[in-house]
């Protein structure tokens, strides 16, 4: 490693840490000719296999570009965007892989927009999956409002065995006036 402050062709390496969750590895260094100590990073660099057979290495702003033509006039932030780029590249980091097909990038884009906004979801969708009719929006569409009532009618069915637990009071106030006692 070349000193950034001479340009001595080596250092030494004085302490090493990972961070980032165990993605990166800081280490500490001193160059042998001025003594100068500086920082470097490791990261494993995550390829993407193109259809066209071609690897290029991950780049999350390539992922935010995408998402943001979708997201044209739709009330999502930049943070909003880098949460997602960030959670994209997690989810495919997890996997364990050096090497993804692009195809997973696109497959792994698409569940965090669909939570983050549905019209958005549906012209990435469009785009990625090729819709070609009327038909494929109509699908998709209906896709997306079963899983929305699962998710609502899940949520109400929660709400309801809460309930169940709860004392039955008949429609009826169970405070005592102060100073009376609770019937025996």
């Amino acid at each position: 490693m070349h000193c950034p402050h001479c340009k001595h062709p080596d250092s030494r390496v004085i302490d090493s840490r990972t961070a980032e969750e165990g993605t990166v590895i800081r280490r500490r260094r001193s160059c042998p000719v001025c003594g100068r100590r500086f920082t470097t990073q490791e990261t494993v660099i995550l390829m993407v296999a193109k259809r066209s057979g071609v690897t290029e290495p991950f780049n999350r702003d390539k992922i935010v570009r995408g998402v943001r033509r979708a997201c044209q006039g739709r009330p999502v932030s930049e943070d909003q965007l880098a949460i997602l780029a960030q959670r994209v590249e997690d989810a495919i980091r997890g996997r364990g892989s050096g090497e993804v097909p692009s195809h997973e990038v696109g497959l792994a884009i698409l569940g965090p927009l669909r939570e983050l906004d549905e019209v958005a979801y549906l012209r990435f969708a469009s785009v990625y999956r090729g819709f070609e009719s009327l038909r494929d929006f109509e699908d998709e569409i209906t896709a997306l409002r079963s899983e929305r009532d699962r998710a609502r009618n899940s949520g109400e069915s929660d709400e309801a065995q809460r309930l169940e637990g709860a004392p039955e009071t008949n429609g009826q106030d169970q405070r005592q006036p102060a100073g009376e006692a609770a019937p025996r």
